[in-house]
């Protein structure tokens, strides 16, 4: 008896605890303070966790570096619906230290996937103009002219076209997984997985593969072919159990969070493929000269966006400065595999720009 009360009363200190922190983190998420080295504070940190109005929608921005004046760091995450925010707490700690890191949820996206959020509003001219919209406030209220801008995966369409229709916006363009051709991309991904899938080994996936229409122009298509890349190793670069385990410590999410994240996540990109938005991009044809430096980052393992395709893309694309850097250990998420060279690679491009050739730092003069 006494065995089966004390069950009990774990039982309901188990729920109580749960119950606290799902109420706290339904009404306090935060963000943490930046620290410097020791523990010490910066004298001029910055770390809020904030909403704005952009295309008439409240949107959730997360700005954080140990210092205000430092260059700003624009990151267009992937997706759409793939929030970075929920990672760059595991992630950002060597950026913070030379930029002001900007994490934007996009419209249907982590936070600012609002109850009742009206689908019809994800066109890539709305996320276009919310981007703009965005970068004029950032370089408005830090009193700077220019930005650096990163996008990943999907938040290179939207980075590619900032870059060209904006140059005087930013410093650089970071692509990290350039989307180039997408069509081209689900064929190249079609054949890699052809030959890697074994068809005595894995009957199932091989007939799944060779049932998928090519090129996967359909979302629901896309989507199958988009777990078998993952599954066999040319997307993510981490097990889902990872991603869970670093997201579920970010302090900026609380469970309603969560909720909205797993819910844009599912939606993806449908309500753009259905209008045929998503698969209607060719790069080497549209965008084939930008106006300022830009730097593409990318997996040697990625089929996702493949990295013959980026390569193809570099080699035809005219820019005033451009640099291709190769992750040999990385997929289609760099940042995630090699953490410390991607965030190094970030460093370096900033003080390669800032430097002229007498080593003087033209971004403070």
């Amino acid at each position: 008896m006494k065995k089966v009360i004390t069950i009990i009363l774990l039982s309901g200190a188990v729920l109580l605890i749960a119950i606290f922190l799902t109420i706290r983190g339904a009404f306090f998420p935060y963000t943490n303070e930046i620290l410097g080295e020791e523990g010490s504070i910066p004298e001029n940190p910055i770390s809020e966790l904030i909403t704005i109005e952009l295309g008439g929608l409240e949107q959730y921005i997360l700005l954080r570096g140990s210092d205000q004046a430092n260059p700003l760091l624009l990151w267009l995450h992937g997706g759409p619906g793939g929030a970075q925010m929920p990672l760059a707490h595991a992630l950002d700690s060597q950026l913070e230290q030379e930029f002001v890191v900007v994490h934007w949820d996009q419209r249907g996206s982590g936070k600012s996937n609002h109850s009742g959020f009206d689908e019809n509003t994800m066109t890539f001219d709305q996320f276009l103009s919310d981007a703009n919209e965005l970068v004029q406030y950032l370089k408005q209220r830090f009193h700077q002219d220019k930005i650096f801008l990163l996008g990943h995966s999907w938040g290179t369409q939207l980075g590619i076209e900032l870059s060209k229709n904006y140059p005087d916006d930013f410093h650089a363009y970071i692509a990290v997984s350039q989307v180039v051709n997408h069509e081209r991309a689900t064929e190249i991904a079609h054949k890699w997985l052809q030959e890697t899938i074994s068809p005595d080994e894995a009957p199932d996936d091989f007939q799944l593969l060779n049932e998928i229409e090519i090129p996967a122009s359909k979302h629901s298509e896309y989507r199958k072919l988009n777990r078998l890349t993952d599954k066999y190793g040319g997307s993510f670069d981490v097990s889902l159990i990872q991603l869970v385990r670093i997201a579920a410590r970010a302090p900026e999410y609380n469970l309603r969070d969560y909720l909205r994240l797993l819910d844009g996540m599912n939606r993806g990109g449908g309500p753009m493929h259905r209008d045929g938005i998503m698969g209607g991009f060719n790069y080497m044809e549209q965008i084939p000269a930008i106006d300022i430096p830009v730097y593409f980052l990318i997996g040697n393992n990625d089929y996702n966006t493949p990295h013959q395709l980026v390569k193809e893309y570099f080699e035809l694309l005219e820019a005033p400065q451009k640099e291709l850097i190769l992750f040999e250990h990385s997929a289609h998420t760099p940042f995630l595999a090699e953490p410390e060279k991607f965030s190094s690679t970030i460093i370096n491009i900033k003080q390669q720009l800032f430097q002229n050739e007498q080593g003087e730092n033209i971004y403070e003069q």
